[in-house]
């Protein structure tokens, strides 16, 4: 009866497999203590990957492989073989994102269209105070549509020129859909006075008179629905872009842990529509304060992202002060501050804060992370960024609302009069290199656009001269066994003969 054990030739095969290279791999990071760590939300590749866990006879295989070289011939074939496999598997694991074990809690959180129709019932009810824009940008067959909220309090009383303007986005990630529930919410605290347990919000009655605030509730309407899908722990857009990665400053560079399921930066700075639209929002209403908010943990951050440190000067020093107070008042020094590159201990590169405050010149870009439950399993998408009681989705609602009303209040006192600049238009929101645009789409910068042609188009190629070189190394590879193989047979054969 034949064998059923491997024979050493098949243990060599087996680790040349990825999977064996990667539990390899992993062996070596966890002996020098340099496996990843979950920060900011972050989910690790290498436990969805199975943790470490080697598949049967990969160990056996690793061993032999220290052991035993192959012969050339056979290690030219295993090197084809493991070459087109992990190209295979590239291929095939850019389209998958890890299953979650906790569902959506339906009775806690609305879905995406029952957000929106809340939204639009309570500016039909509040149309004296709120206003909502809807846009819609498309690039290379892909469409994105987003609403946009104004709140202004005081329009008769007090000219908007003297307002402190301030932009709050959330769910620019899919998974996070806590932080679009408290959009939510603050729409109705600040329109109809729902109430925060043991507050009075009547003090805040006048800070609002001086402020105009635009809130993006759904900014990545496409990937949330992905998320309502099924796909519980997809970030990305609806093709499979993260968007805190899609602009321009430092765009595209990647560290040495980048992670495709998580940090894809897209073909180019704002090659996604739903990106070219927050830009134009920038431009045109130049807001004072941004808050692009998320989950993942708790932290209250400013620029970097891409470097681990904050900028220098007077307006980086005004930003500190303000998350200080604010970490002070009502977090009681509990919330992480300072930069985003430097506080979580990895970088990001291509982030909404830094084009913010770098490009935009946005005085005082933010980012919040709400909520984030450190006990979870990285498998555990949902639980890991969205609380999934009640008690603790009602505590982590009324703190961070109750957090903006105090912000609201501290930039109005810290911010310098001279920084409060006229009210921008909202009349040609033109995203940069987007093929249409519910107002004006025809009147896009031309040098812009020639940009974003010439930096897809470099992208384009650096891509194909890719493909190239690794179907030419595919093919030199299998000339060079295919000869050795034809010399062995010839030399067989001479020998045979003689």
């Amino acid at each position: 009866m034949a064998s059923t054990q491997p024979n050493q030739y098949e243990l060599i095969a087996r680790s040349y497999h990825p999977t064996c290279q990667a539990a390899r791999d992993s062996e070596k990071n966890r002996k020098k203590g340099t496996e990843p760590e979950r920060a900011r939300g972050r989910l690790d590749f290498g436990r969805f990957a199975g943790e470490g866990k080697v598949p049967t006879g990969c160990a056996a295989a690793m061993a032999l492989t220290s052991a035993h070289p192959a012969p050339p011939l056979l290690v030219c074939r295993l090197l084809a073989l493991a070459l087109t496999l992990a190209l295979a598997a590239v291929a095939s694991s850019a389209r998958k994102i890890p299953a979650s074990i906790t569902p959506i809690s339906r009775d806690l959180y609305h879905s995406s269209d029952s957000i929106l129709g809340e939204i639009k019932a309570l500016v039909a009810r509040n149309s004296d105070t709120l206003t909502m824009d809807t846009v819609r940008a498309s690039n290379k067959g892909y469409s994105a549509e987003m609403f946009v909220v104004t709140f202004n309090h005081a329009k008769e009383t007090v000219q908007d020129g003297s307002k402190i303007k301030i932009m709050l986005s959330f769910g620019q990630h899919g998974r996070e859909l806590i932080t679009s529930e408290v959009a939510l919410s603050l729409l109705y605290i600040l329109t109809e006075k729902r109430r925060i347990a043991g507050v009075d919000l009547s003090s805040f009655e006048k800070i609002l008179e001086h402020l105009v605030i635009k809130v993006v509730p759904m900014e990545n309407f496409n990937g949330r629905k992905r998320v309502e899908a099924g796909e519980l722990c997809d970030r990305r857009n609806g093709r499979g872009v993260d968007l805190n990665r899609n602009w321009s400053v430092d765009w595209g560079k990647k560290e040495k842990d980048y992670n495709p399921f998580e940090e894809d930066p897209g073909t180019a700075p704002f090659s996604e529509p739903e990106a070219q639209i927050m830009q134009e929002l920038s431009k045109s209403f130049k807001p004072h304060i941004w808050v692009n908010v998320h989950s993942g943990m708790e932290a209250l951050f400013m620029p970097y992202d891409h470097k681990n440190t904050t900028p220098d000067g007077a307006p980086s020093q005004l930003m500190r002060s303000l998350l200080e107070n604010l970490n002070r008042r009502h977090f009681q020094d509990s919330c992480l501050v300072g930069s985003g590159g430097g506080a979580v201990g990895y970088l990001a590169h291509g982030t909404t804060t830094d084009y913010l405050y770098d490009i935009a010149k946005v005085p005082m870009p933010f980012t919040f992370e709400i909520y984030g439950d450190e006990k979870a399993s990285t498998d555990d998408c949902f639980k890991m960024f969205n609380p999934v009681d009640k008690t603790t989705f009602d505590r982590v609602i009324n703190k961070w609302c109750m957090a903006f009303l105090i912000l609201f209040e501290e930039g109005l006192r810290i911010l310098p009069g001279s920084q409060v600049a006229s009210q921008g238009a909202l009349d040609n929101w033109v995203p940069m290199g987007g093929e249409s645009l519910e107002r004006n789409a025809d009147e896009k910068s031309g040098n812009e656009n020639r940009q974003l042609e010439g930096l897809d188009l470099g992208m384009q190629e650096l891509k194909t001269y890719f493909r190239l070189f690794i179907i030419s190394t595919f093919l030199l590879m299998f000339m060079f066994c295919s000869r050795i193989s034809k010399n062995r047979n010839r030399e067989s054969d001479e020998q045979s003969i003689a």
